[in-house]
This record gives C-alpha cells, sequence and structure tokens, in this order.
C-alpha cells in the first residue's frame, strides 16, 4: 500500500452495468452503484471494474472492463493483474500516475477471481444451500460453486448483517474471524419529501389513491407475496376499500400461480394494483411518498435495503420477525410471524387504524434510517479495507 496517496480501491461494479440491469437495478446493482458513489468521499480513489457484458469489452459503460470474461478468469483460475490504465476510461479524474497498481479490489458480488492485490469479497448471503427450496434450480449449482470458491479466495468478507456471518460461516464454512458487518445504507434523497405535485401525477398515472398498502421487492417465493395477499383479502371491507394494496416488483422465478391470484384478485373488483414495470428511481420514492404503510413479509433476508428507504421516507412499517429483519429494523417495526396470514392481517389493521403506533413506527424508523446511510457504509468499508492492509 502506497501511504503517500489515497488508497486505491478496484471496486467491482458489474451489477450496475447498464446493458445487464435492463434499467432497474436490483439489491447488488444499488449496493455496487452506492459504494462507486461513496467511497470517494471516504477518502478513496475508486476504479469502477466491470466483467464484460458478453464479453465485449465496448459494452461497459459504468468503468473499465476487466482484462478477462468471468468464466475464462474463474475456470483457469488465473490470477488478474493490479495494475490498471485509466486513461482510455473517463471513469476518473485525470489519472496523473499512469498505469499504477490497485492496494485492493472489492468483489460486490459472487464473481470473485484471484488477484495479485488483496481481495474483500462482500457475500449477502447463502441462500441457495441455506434455503435451496428459494432458489432457482437453474441456478443453483453454479452460485453455490461460485460463492463457496469466492469465499475462500478473498482475504476478507464483508456481509450487510450478524444474521449473514451465521449462514457464511455454517454454508460456506468462512472464518468467522473474516467476516466484517458493514450494513447497508440509504441515500441521502430518501429522506427528502418528493414535490407534492409530482407525486400526486404519479399517483394518478398509476390509479393509485394516498394511504394504500405497499409492497416492494420482486416477486419470488420467499419474498412471501401469496401471504400477503391472503392477508390483505382477509381485512375488512371497509378498510380494502380505503385502502389499495399495491405491489411493486417484476416477476420472478416460480411467480406464475401468484401472478395468477394478482389477477384474479384485480377480476374480482379487488383493490389489488400491480406495477411490473417500475424502472424510474424518482417514481419508486413517490410511490413510498403516497404509501401509508409499508409492508414486507419476506421469509429470508440478508439485510433488506426496502426496509430502510421506506424508514427514511417517513413511511410506518410492518416486517417479518425472521433473518436479519430484527436485527435491520432495531425495534422501528411493528414485527410479525411471516407465517400467519393473521399475523400479517392484525399488524395492517394496526398500522391504518392505530395512529399513536403509526406516529411512533414513523418517529423510530426516520431516526433509525439516520443510522443506515450509503455516507456511513462507505466509512465503515473503508475500515475494513485498513484492517485488511495493516495485516
Amino acid at each position: 500500500m502506497n501511504t503517500q496517496t489515497a488508497l486505491r480501491v478496484g471496486l467491482s461494479v458489474t451489477t450496475a452495468e447498464p446493458l445487464l440491469t435492463g434499467g432497474r437495478l436490483d439489491g447488488l446493482g444499488v449496493y455496487s452503484r452506492a459504494l462507486l458513489e461513496h467511497l470517494p468521499g471516504a477518502g478513496v480513489e475508486v476504479l469502477p471494474l466491470s466483467f464484460a457484458p458478453h464479453g465485449d469489452a465496448r459494452k461497459v459503460q459504468l468503468g473499465r472492463a476487466l482484462p478477462l470474461s468471468f468464466p475464462l478468469a474463474t475456470l483457469g483460475d488465473m490470477v488478474l493483474p493490479s495494475s490498471v490504465h485509466l486513461s482510455t476510461q473517463a471513469v476518473l479524474a485525470k489519472d496523473t500516475r499512469g498505469t499504477a497498481p490497485l492496494d485492493l479490489f472489492h468483489a460486490t458480488d459472487y464473481r470473485i477471481v484471484r488477484m495479485d492485490c488483496p481481495v474483500v469479497a462482500t457475500l449477502h448471503d447463502a441462500l441457495p444451500i441455506s434455503h435451496p427450496q428459494w432458489a432457482s434450480p437453474k441456478l443453483r449449482k453454479l452460485k453455490n460453486w461460485l460463492q463457496a470458491r469466492a469465499a475462500r479466495k478473498a482475504q476478507h468478507v464483508i456481509t450487510g448483517s450478524h444474521y449473514s456471518i451465521r449462514e457464511l460461516v455454517e454454508h460456506f464454512g468462512v472464518d468467522e474471524n473474516k467476516i466484517s458487518v458493514v450494513h447497508h445504507g440509504v441515500a441521502a434523497h430518501w429522506f427528502e419529501p418528493p414535490p407534492g405535485d409530482e407525486r400526486d401525477v404519479t399517483l394518478g398515472l398509476h390509479g393509485l389513491r394516498e394511504g394504500y398498502f405497499l409492497f416492494v421487492g420482486t416477486l419470488q417465493p420467499r419474498k412471501n407475496v401469496e401471504r400477503l395477499l391472503e392477508a390483505y383479502l382477509s381485512l375488512p371491507p371497509v378498510l380494502r376499500s380505503a385502502r389499495q394494496l399495491v405491489i411493486v416488483g417484476q416477476p420472478g422465478w416460480r411467480s406464475e400461480e401468484l401472478v395468477k391470484r394478482i389477477k384474479d384478485a384485480q377480476q374480482r373488483g379487488e383493490n389489488v394494483v400491480w406495477l411490473d414495470q417500475l424502472t424510474d428511481d424518482r417514481h419508486l420514492r413517490h410511490l413510498y411518498a403516497g404509501a401509508g404503510a409499508f409492508i414486507f413479509p419476506s421469509l429470508h433476508e440478508g439485510f433488506g435495503l426496502p426496509l430502510v428507504e421506506a424508514f427514511a421516507a417517513g413511511v410506518p412499517v410492518a416486517c417479518s420477525n425472521t433473518t436479519s429483519l430484527p436485527e435491520v429494523a432495531n425495534g422501528a417495526a411493528l414485527e410479525f410471524d411471516p407465517l400467519s396470514v393473521g399475523d400479517i392481517t392484525a399488524a395492517m389493521t394496526t398500522l391504518a387504524r392505530d395512529d399513536t403506533v403509526r406516529a411512533r413506527c414513523i418517529a423510530a424508523g426516520q431516526r433509525r434510517a439516520l443510522e443506515l446511510t450509503w455516507d456511513a457504509a462507505a466509512r465503515r468499508t473503508v475500515a475494513v479495507y485498513h484492517q485488511v492492509l495493516s495485516h
């Protein structure tokens, strides 16, 4: 490590590459993009690096293409050079050092390869192994193999919650002493209420009335949206008439039956709205701003970013009492048993009708969100870098 200059870190941004995201970042993409934006403010010179989409380096837009494709680097188990020339990409301010070695490489997803510098890997969970029933069989074996290898290649592992440590130790055999918890964060703009007229235009565009129950997440088994829908349909008719259920998320693996149930409810005239093509981050903020309550019934989360977005947006939250969610909420949400439709229904009813509980959840949620910012996550991440380089 060069002590005369800022720490120079190669950051994996493959999950945020525009050609691969289809315009909407998933949790890994949000995480990678947030570190890219906030690490420089924590005193790090960041070089964004990406495995080229379809092996074509010309398609890399966010950073610079790594010299090999991910399959070649992985299957051949090659060591990639840490000296990267910056002048061909306008991804940083002009580099006066020309070709200079990286002090460290940070892989933000399972695409982890050997480098001739220390490697820090962020592993978010061990879901394909810990709960194979919630992972697509098509990708399960590949992801298991990749993540297990990745855990061995990295000098240190970052994860988003203390719950995930237990999974990584048990299922990947990672040494607990090599794992640091860095909670994910929320961007500053989530704390700023959007202009009311803009919000109202977005709500009107989708036929929404302020005060609805909101869920955000991909439609897949572990998100438990089936029970959320059942809980909503169990509410008293007068409450359903007053408050829509708004589900924001693209259809994922094994979502066919859920999609059918949502459409059946809509055809019966139930107040259920499904937005499967929402890609504009501003519009998503508008939807949070118009919500009366955020309901997050997930069965498994390594962190759960939508929870913190709702906190920051000033929306009262009810969430599952399982996996990492109680740790992330830290008492700021109304918690329920996600396997109990009755429990979910009761939580929804409370947030709709009890103004005292609502006010308490809103205030506690905003306090919690202030502890979980990307600036704080970036500072803690840099502390991990220095810890690794000091050993």
